[in-house]
């Protein structure tokens, strides 16, 4: 690869809108852009400043690195259709924490995986930089030319195998989803009982920021750590309504109470 990365994006998503940015700010160049859906494309291709389209047909043959940002579903069919178009040594990478690299294997020689872990929103601005990149090349000699780009984004690059990084996905969808999931529950019992959400934000961001200092087993508070079973069977009883949100307050706290306690 050349100092001055030549990229270009499959895909259109919220992955690609905050990655491409990065990548622009970082001196690199988006060579273009392409989605099955040529609105988004175009769109991207706007803020980047690119060429753009829905047909890949039209995707340069010869960029230093094609990134995958599509679906998981859709990487396999889309690495099919898009080894048609470009050069036998190209670099082609995906960037998804559940779908293992070989799944690029039969479609192209110098294939990997650029994933970064974190959650992206379009409607949100984060600090790139502090978003952990873990990579993987099938090729070694791929795997140096990689990190020095990625370290151009990032404070932290790791090198990452495929049950590494399925393990990493597993973890992260209870840190990230669960938790908004259950971020979710508690907006929805505030407001039904007339109280602002806003409440548990304060509560929230203490949460998290003490985990800076504190290991989760040190930092649980909570009366299922505490074996406070009395205001445990009374919270079951306010859920009867939500039979759903019951079962999960059970399954958690008897969770806590086992690997905690």
């Amino acid at each position: 690869m050349s100092e001055n990365h030549h990229i270009v994006l499959i895909g259109a998503g919220n992955v690609a809108w905050h990655m491409g940015r990065r990548f622009l700010a970082c001196g690199h160049d988006i060579s273009f852009v392409y989605s099955r859906t040529a609105a988004k494309a175009e769109v991207l291709g706007e803020e980047l400043n690119c060429p753009a389209s829905a047909k890949l047909a039209e995707v340069p043959a010869s960029a230093d690195l094609y990134l995958l940002l599509v679906p998981d579903g859709a990487i396999e069919e889309t690495a099919s259709a898009l080894q048609k178009y470009i050069t036998s040594t190209s670099l082609v990478m995906h960037a998804s924490g559940a779908t293992p690299a070989d799944v690029l294997a039969p479609y192209f020689e110098h294939y990997g995986v650029f994933y970064p872990l974190q959650t992206f929103s379009r409607e949100r601005e984060l600090d790139f930089t502090e978003v952990p990149l873990c990579l993987y090349t099938a090729q070694e000699v791929d795997y140096q030319s990689v990190a020095s780009l990625a370290k151009t984004l990032v404070k932290k690059v790791y090198p990452v195998g495929d049950e590494q990084r399925a393990q990493l996905h597993l973890a992260a969808v209870f840190v990230n989803n669960f938790t908004n999931y259950l971020q979710y529950i508690g907006q929805e019992i505030t407001q039904e009982n007339h109280l602002p959400a806003t409440l548990l934000q304060p509560l929230l961001k203490e949460t998290i920021a003490k985990l800076d200092d504190l290991a989760p087993a040190v930092a649980q508070t909570g009366p299922a750590i505490r074996n406070d079973v009395a205001t445990i069977e009374r919270h079951l009883n306010m859920l009867k309504d939500h039979p759903q949100w019951a079962a999960l307050y059970k399954q958690l706290s008897a969770g806590i109470t086992k690997d905690l306690s």
